[in-house]
């Protein structure tokens, strides 16, 4: 059995690196018969570039889930009584083939789905595009990246011809001394990454731009910076102010823009219209802080380093790839992309958000970051493959329309989902909901019985992240390696060993190895020569801790910084692409509605399927709580604590009230983590960018109302402790 190993969180992008070592049993300490087992292994944070030996609350906390009590260690199927059995392996293998060959036969390949998700392992998400396309046979594959990263990934290969998150390493945010961080918290959903802030701060350069007052934008304060807080909606029309008063005080890099950019003169002509006095109507932020911002952009991109760094807050709209596009577009208005002192970077969320992106698991991908429409990328890939290329699929379907397909006529009736929980972090959950539950057949594998998982006809146990090898992608897009430090329980296998063992069922052409480092070897081979280009990288160098930033073509030393010899075009250039708000994506509502906000707690991550199930963070953050504006609490009868109901026309929430003036008298905050009746995405809205397929997350209009209990509020366990209140009404 391993003895512990060097790895790394199995949280976020950041991906602190920690090492695991088997836990001592605590000296006369006798545990209660139905105590959860102790946590077998102890973590210990570990020097990283990326975190510098520091973790968060959930990285302390992650292996305590490695022996839960809820651990599914067996095949569940579920029986006409809605209650899940263990069956064999044998068994569910054999369910599953006969389910796909027949849905296929009465509907054809496309009716059988794969939902992936970004904490896979390259490996995995690698296999799962290729199990997909070769042993279903269907191009209805696409995955919870759709909605984290889609549209800042549209944005960037639009404008540079590649996508990688942050194109130069985190730790080059030291020495700046100005940092515009765009719709993101990371002190709460990453805080390991504030020690590379600091610089910004000290210089009084650190330019946060959210509606709300986060504890990111609280370090601001006492002189280290600017915030920005605009009308939900409005972050595009802002970015256009900032970049209209560079151009237009003569701010911009000229010789940097004639020589490594094309479109200037479109993208001066669009700004036009954006002096800052009609941006402040627009976004509520007063021109002189736009003015102000621009100002210190352009002196720390001359002095001192500038960087320009987005997330999810400015990007989970209908309008976000053009709203990343503009923020891009003031990058290379200063000069910032490829120059040794500054840049432009989004960040990514997930664990391998950006290698999950990489390697075959989006709907319109094949490995290397290549597209699935190009004769080239699909000849090369069919050779590795060993198949004929009229065997691999064309582009299927985004996200959004896919979990829209569920259960209709021409859609998917057959749905694998692979490391998701969709009826939590999908828009429009309710109807999310009843789409997997008019599906024929339903395989959820997962290491807990999950809200989704609770809604399949199967239920397969896999390995958690301490229990498995493998490489993920950071945020930098740096390769690094995951080790196995714990066998997992009998029963339990990897989503590699179900796939190879299903290909082989299904007469799947080509080989399906269960072994990470032989799939890494082919995947190796599937990415040379594409923008995600692997080729260079194998497990010895990354086990002898070698930096391995991609591209890294065999025969290099990889690409820790992009740009600094051109772009990704073919000419060499970076695109700018004049973008305006449409009347869709700005929100200003006229009635009593307000705009509601989704986003992350410090103690929770994604769905929450994982951290509602630790002790330590379920009891510092048990349920979902409304952040609300004092004045608008008061115009509507509700006092802090109080029970309010969140309706619209998709859905309602009941959830307690915290009055805060962190948000806006307009604006109410939710996370996004809880189930049930505190499930923000009963309210978020199935519409999506039409570039990039991502959903509107962060304006969905909601009306807000206080709720009263009829009796003493009861409540239910979702899961191990987070409550809920039963039987209200709204108040009349």
């Amino acid at each position: 059995m391993p003895n512990g190993a060097d790895t790394h969180c199995p949280y976020c992008a950041l991906q602190c690196a920690m090492t695991l070592t088997p836990a001592a049993p605590a000296a006369g300490v006798v545990p209660a018969p139905d105590a959860a087992p102790a946590a077998p292994l102890e973590v210990s944070g570990r020097d990283f570039p990326t975190n510098r030996g520091g973790l968060c609350r959930k990285g302390w906390t992650s292996a305590s889930l490695l022996r839960h009590n809820g651990r599914v260690t067996e095949p569940m199927l579920k029986g006409s009584d809605g209650v899940h059995q263990p069956i064999s392996w044998d068994q569910a293998l054999m369910l599953i083939t006969a389910a796909v060959r027949d849905t296929q036969q009465q509907y054809g390949n496309d009716a059988v789905g794969v939902f992936g998700g970004g904490g896979l392992t390259n490996e995995k998400a690698y296999m799962l595009g290729k199990f997909a396309r070769l042993a279903l046979r269907t191009s209805r594959i696409d995955y919870n990246g759709r909605f984290c990263m889609s549209s800042a990934a549209a944005a960037g290969n639009r404008a540079f011809g590649v996508d990688r998150g942050l194109p130069f390493p985190v730790t080059d945010l030291d020495t700046a001394s100005v940092i515009l961080m765009l719709g993101s918290n990371v002190a709460e959903t990453m805080p390991p990454f504030v020690q590379h802030l600091q610089s910004a701060r000290d210089a009084g350069g650190l330019i946060v731009v959210d509606p709300r007052r986060s504890a990111t934008a609280a370090f601001t304060g006492d002189g280290g910076g600017l915030h920005l807080q605009p009308t939900p909606g409005t972050d595009l029309a802002l970015l256009l102010g900032i970049s209209h008063v560079v151009v237009h005080e003569g701010l911009a890099d000229a010789s940097y823009i004639e020589k490594n950019t094309s479109g200037y003169a479109a993208v001066v002509r669009s700004l036009n219209a954006f002096w800052p006095e009609r941006v402040q109507s627009i976004t509520g932020v007063p021109a002189t802080l736009i003015r102000e911002t621009a100002r210190r952009l352009a002196q720390g991109a001359r002095d001192g380093g500038s960087y320009i760094l987005s997330g999810r807050g400015v990007e989970q709209h209908v309008d976000g790839t053009d709203t990343a596009t503009a923020a891009i577009n003031l990058s290379l208005l200063l000069g910032l992309p490829g120059s040794a002192r500054s840049g432009y970077g989004t960040l990514t969320g997930q664990g391998n958000g950006q290698g999950g992106r990489e390697h075959g698991q989006k709907a319109d991908q094949l490995p290397g970051y290549r597209k699935i429409t190009d004769p080239a990328a699909r000849a090369h890939v069919a050779g590795v493959w060993g198949v004929d290329e009229s065997l691999i699929p064309g582009p299927g379907l985004p996200a959004v329309e896919l979990l829209k397909s569920l259960g209709k006529p021409d859609g998917v009736r057959c749905l694998f989902v692979h490391g998701a929980n969709v009826v939590v972090s999908a828009p429009d959950t309710n109807a999310v909901i009843q789409g997997l539950r008019s599906l024929d057949f339903l395989v959820v594998c997962d290491f807990f019985m999950s809200e989704t998982a609770a809604e399949a006809d199967l239920v397969l146990p896999v390995t958690q992240w301490a229990e498995e090898e493998g490489t993920l992608t950071n945020l930098e897009g740096r390769v690094i390696r995951r080790r196995r430090a714990l066998t997992p329980p009998p029963g339990v296998r990897s989503e590699l060993w179900l796939m190879a063992r299903l290909a082989g069922m299904l007469d799947a052409p080509s080989t399906f190895s269960d072994d990470p480092e032989t799939v890494f070897e082919e995947l190796r081979l599937a990415s040379a020569g594409g923008l995600a280009d692997y080729s260079g990288i194998d497990y010895a160098m990354l086990d002898r801790g070698e930096a391995a930033y991609w591209p890294y073509p065999v025969g290099s030393t990889g690409t820790p910084r992009l740009f600094g010899d051109g772009f990704a075009h073919a000419d060499g250039r970076a695109v700018m692409v004049p973008v305006t708000p449409s009347k869709r994506a700005v929100r200003s509502f006229a009635d009593d509605s307000l705009a509601l906000a989704t986003g992350r707690l410090l103690e929770h991550y994604q769905s929450g399927a994982q951290t509602r199930r630790v002790s330590e963070l379920l009891a510092s953050q048990p349920q979902a709580r409304l952040l609300i504006h004092p004045a608008t609490a008061a115009s509507r009868g509700i006092a802090d604590g109080d029970y309010a109901t969140v309706t619209n026309q998709r859905g309602e929430v009941l959830c307690r009230a915290e009055l805060s003036n962190s948000v806006r008298p307009d604006t109410v905050f939710l996370p996004f983590h809880f189930p049930g009746q505190e499930n923000a995405n009963r309210l978020t809205e199935a519409a999506t960018d039409p570039i990039s397929g991502m959903p509107e997350f962060k304006t969905s209009r909601v009306w807000v109302r206080r709720a009263v209990s009829t009796q003493d509020p009861h409540s239910y366990t979702v899961p191990e402790g987070t409550r809920l209140p039963l039987h209200v009404k709204e108040a009349s």
